[in-house]
């Protein structure tokens, strides 16, 4: 199995809304894009954020940074403004190229997402316009050319 569909099948295991964001949200809505790790958000929930750290740990995933999923949630705000930390990442010690970044600036209750097949299962992944916007607010240079290519094939939004 993929380590996308790993990921996908230990959120929902562990119920956690999630949606992809990153560079795989973009290939699944059409767009030629490589990438290495996968991005997410989730619902921010205390539970949530502690059934996250539950879900990636169960495939062999640990955080990079020494905070547990109750920390992440308790002290977000002040990870976000104090330390520029914008996403809770996570990596796989037996296999490190294995990295998930749960984006943790943005709550996927204020989003939209939808089911796209990857193979023959399906995968929640944020919507064209609501990813769009978070990559113009990004505004990396990455993120830009993805919006070229999203609204390319999707319309401007």
């Amino acid at each position: 199995m993929s380590f996308l569909l790993r990921i996908s099948k230990a959120f929902e295991t562990y119920k956690v809304p999630y949606a992809l964001v990153g560079g795989y949200a973009v290939a699944l809505h059409g767009a030629v894009r490589g990438t290495v790790d996968i991005d997410c958000i989730i619902e921010h929930s205390e539970v949530h954020f502690v059934a996250c750290e539950k879900a990636l740990r169960s495939i062999g995933l640990t955080p990079r940074l020494p905070v547990s999923g109750h920390e992440v949630f308790q002290f977000r705000e002040e990870y976000i403004a104090r330390r520029n930390l914008i996403a809770w990442s996570f990596y796989n010690p037996a296999n490190p190229v294995e990295v998930v970044n749960v984006i943790i600036t943005r709550d996927l209750a204020e989003l939209k997402a939808v089911h796209l097949r990857y193979g023959i299962e399906k995968v929640r992944v944020l919507t064209v316009p609501d990813l769009i916007e978070m990559k113009r607010a990004s505004g990396r240079p990455q993120d830009l050319e993805d919006i070229k290519m999203l609204e390319g094939l999707h319309g401007k939004k």
